[in-house]
């Protein structure tokens, strides 16, 4: 769970080459709380996720978690932070078994890998059974579980997730929407980007939709549904 000021993004900038991708992005996620960024495709919502990380380098603006400031810094200091990440690529070392790789993501708190193992394994049961297998030989959506579960095996502060339903079956997605609200429950603050509205309202309690770069819009999520074909819209159209 992430300390007593959470995360602040103010006037986030970053170009690629001559493209400006954000513009002046702004944006807040409180502790224990689970918010996701909205948008079509090039907006930034990856970017976002990246410069938090420490992936992607800002030339302005400031990336505030628990009162450090994190902009410009390094993957491996935001990691020192607390923040961790699982990008679309997932990041999965192939050859090596499911418990190897999770057991990588305990690499700074290795006298807790083995209740790391045991709360992973407990959120994603098939991966116990499966602990010896190597990942290359696994399906999407299993690769996908050892992903978040080795994120979470740093026992992060800050979980980032990008488009955690990305290319998933129906059955597979409904294993991560209980996985991701239960870490939820247990007031894990997460930013997700995430193109499955059904998948974000069942998650998150708050959405910014991005537009050119920006924070175009804001509001909460229902996890009901209701609010799913009027945000596609606003979202789309």
């Amino acid at each position: 769970m992430a300390g007593s000021e959470g995360l602040a993004v103010s006037d986030l900038r970053v170009r690629y080459g001559a493209s400006e991708i954000l513009q002046g992005l702004d944006f807040h996620v409180h502790p224990g709380e689970v918010v996701c960024l909205l948008g079509n495709n090039g907006c930034g919502k990856s970017t976002a996720l990246n410069a938090v990380s420490g992936f992607v380098r800002p030339y302005a603006g400031s990336i505030r978690f628990d009162g450090s400031e994190l902009s410009g810094q390094p993957p491996h200091i935001a990691f020192r932070h607390g923040v961790a990440q699982v990008s679309q690529r997932r990041d999965l070392f192939p050859d090596m078994t499911v418990e190897e790789n999770l057991s990588l993501g305990a690499a700074i708190r290795k006298s807790a890998t083995a209740a790391a193992l045991d709360r992973v394994f407990t959120l994603f049961p098939r991966l116990a059974e499966r602990r010896r297998q190597k990942t290359r030989t696994m399906s999407g959506g299993e690769q996908q579980m050892v992903a978040i579960g080795r994120a979470l095996m740093s026992n992060p502060k800050l979980l980032l997730l990008d488009e955690p339903s990305g290319g998933l079956a129906p059955r597979v997605l409904d294993e991560i929407a209980q996985a991701l609200s239960r870490l939820k429950a247990e007031h894990v603050t997460m930013l997700m980007v995430e193109q499955n509205i059904g998948l974000a309202g069942a998650v998150a309690e708050r959405f910014y939709i991005l537009r050119h770069g920006k924070a175009a819009e804001t509001g909460t999520l229902q996890a009901d549904g209701r609010q799913e074909a009027e945000l596609v819209r606003r979202i789309y159209l």
